[in-house]
């Protein structure tokens, strides 16, 4: 049961944090591009990474940091399903040179940081 408080915590967490991101990036910029999305996700996978190496090296993989880190917080905080819509949206719209460059980068940059980022804990 403290794992499932765990990932409520954080989760909720994350979705507080990629909220205000959009908030921001809305208030900020209008743009076809889903720059909210895209930033969330390049966000969550650094501080996926971060917390990955952070947990090998200094805390030897504590369960319960990991739990409402990487599962809650990043969980909560990354949005595949909306990276999913918004570029199935671009497509619908007749934006498919918008939808391929957010795929591309998208997977291009958040794999390699991670890749990268844990290169040395993984």
């Amino acid at each position: 049961m403290n794992n499932l408080f765990l990932v409520f915590l954080g989760g909720g967490l994350g979705s507080i944090a990629r909220y205000g991101i959009s908030e921001l990036v809305r208030q900020q910029f209008k743009s076809v591009f889903p720059l909210a999305t895209l930033l969330s996700n390049i966000i969550s996978c650094i501080v996926l990474a971060l917390a990955v190496g952070f947990f090998t090296e200094k805390v030897g993989n504590n369960p319960t940091l990991r739990v409402l880190i990487v599962v809650g917080f990043c969980g909560g905080f990354s949005t595949f399903s909306t990276f999913s819509f918004e570029t199935v949206e671009l497509f619908r719209t007749g934006n498919a040179l918008v939808a391929i460059a957010n795929i591309l980068i998208s997977v291009a940059v958040c794999v390699s940081l991670i890749y990268f980022l844990t290169k040395h804990s993984i």
